[in-house]
């Protein structure tokens, strides 16, 4: 099992989670977070003063798959979330050693 990291840009969430479920992932977890990369942020311009944004709003998705579709889902968040523009988002993949689903006990691949 793998753990998908991806961060994303805001508006492209609906689009990724719709794109995520045809390939047939059944869950992921999405917090708004807020960060820099290469970008290191803005400035910008409210009511005539000028001031610097460090941080830039992103949503940052978490799921995890069996080892069988990490492929899949990381061509797909790149393809869906990516905008040609810099800040599109970051996707990491780290290994899962064991998944519980509380409700029945399952463990490992049943428990996703």
């Amino acid at each position: 099992m793998k753990l998908i990291i991806a961060v994303i840009k805001p508006f492209k969430l609906e689009e990724v989670r719709e794109a995520l479920t045809r390939i047939g992932v059944q869950g992921l977890m999405v917090s708004e977070v807020k960060g820099y990369g290469r970008q290191a942020g803005h400035t910008e311009i409210y009511r005539g003063a000028e001031y610097v944004v460090n941080f830039v709003p992103k949503v940052k998705l978490e799921l995890v798959v069996a080892d069988e579709m990490v492929e899949k889902v990381v061509e797909t968040l790149s393809g869906t979330a990516k905008t040609g523009k810099i800040g599109d988002g970051k996707v990491f993949v780290l290994d899962v050693e064991q998944a519980l689903r509380v409700r029945t006990g399952e463990t490992g691949d049943e428990a996703l």
